[in-house]
């Protein structure tokens, strides 16, 4: 049952956990000043006294901005992580979106010390499902988290661009730090995300040095030019950028798998020094053909040229 309680005496402590957005903010603010707050805000309130906010962040600062003191709570338990367990329960997929969940079940299992098995148990969830928002957690970075969380960079974005060329690519954690950090906060659609995305990762140094400088609009402009439909093609054009693709992450998945330490075995040693023996063979005709025809390519578009 839902009782009015003061404002000031909500503990914040979960709020680094949920996500920011502005535009949804202003909109609540507005709901708020003409019907009140319609919802309850919700959380634990333990043995001790203390009332532990875990749903509602939105509506606090709301009501923080309008001067409300008193505003209506509901305690989902007296226990904090059989609280963040019915939150969890309760929640659907537009209340709290996979990292907001993942941050939760991170606190069940690094504060309350519950394996995966316990959770997904009292979520009534699989074990993979618990898993995957543990191992999201795992892969990001404190500073790309913070930009999602803040609102100042899509977790859509994150979840189905950058993880993407993190799982195919190979690429590490820093260069994920450097691209959302370059982009964070520019208000640059889902879209543009990935076109920038795909000629940071992707493209040649010259294209992730302006996205570094700062030249986002610039960046996004030629690779919007020169990201040509493949409509127009011939198919033996879009054969060799298929190659031309194919080579890219492969060569790159070689160079990380390359430094491992996992390969131990003598047969594989022997199968593996024959076949680099073949690479390096070719390594000189196939460096020299590759940089003729970037040569070719750059000049038959060098229309375009940097700021």
């Amino acid at each position: 049952m839902a009782k009015q309680v003061e404002l000031t005496s909500l503990d914040l402590r979960y709020q680094s956990c949920r996500m920011r957005s502005n535009s949804a903010e202003e909109q609540l603010l507005v709901s708020m000043v003409a019907h009140g707050i319609r919802d309850c805000l919700q959380g634990v309130e333990t043995k001790q006294g203390c009332r532990i906010l875990l749903d509602g962040f939105k509506r606090y600062r709301c009501a923080k901005k309008l001067n409300i003191g008193i505003v209506p709570y509901h305690c989902l338990d007296s226990d904090e992580a059989v609280g963040i367990i019915k939150l969890l329960r309760i929640a659907n997929a537009k209340s709290l979106s996979i990292l907001e969940q993942a941050r939760l079940i991170d606190e069940l299992k690094s504060v309350h010390k519950m394996s995966v098995s316990q959770i997904a148990k009292h979520l009534e969830r699989s074990k993979g499902w618990v898993g995957m928002r543990v191992g999201l957690i795992g892969q990001m970075s404190q500073a790309v988290m913070d930009k999602i969380l803040s609102g100042k960079f899509p977790v859509y974005s994150y979840m189905y661009t950058i993880r993407t060329f993190m799982r195919m690519n190979g690429i590490k954690k820093k260069q994920v730090d450097e691209f959302v950090s370059c982009v964070s906060g520019k208000g640059l659609s889902i879209r543009d995300i990935e076109i920038l995305a795909n000629g940071y990762f992707k493209g040649g140094e010259n294209i992730r040095q302006q996205i570094k400088k700062g030249n986002i609009s610039w960046a996004l402009s030629h690779l919007k030019h020169t990201s040509v439909s493949t409509t127009g093609l011939s198919q033996g054009e879009r054969r060799m950028l298929t190659d031309l693709e194919i080579v890219q992450r492969y060569m790159q998945r070689v160079i990380n798998k390359s430094q491992s330490e996992r390969f131990k075995s003598a047969a594989f040693f022997a199968q593996a020094n024959l076949l680099t023996a073949g690479i390096l063979s070719q390594m000189d005709i196939f460096a020299k053909s590759v940089r003729q025809f970037h040569d070719k390519c750059g000049q038959a578009g060098s229309d375009l040229s940097a700021p």
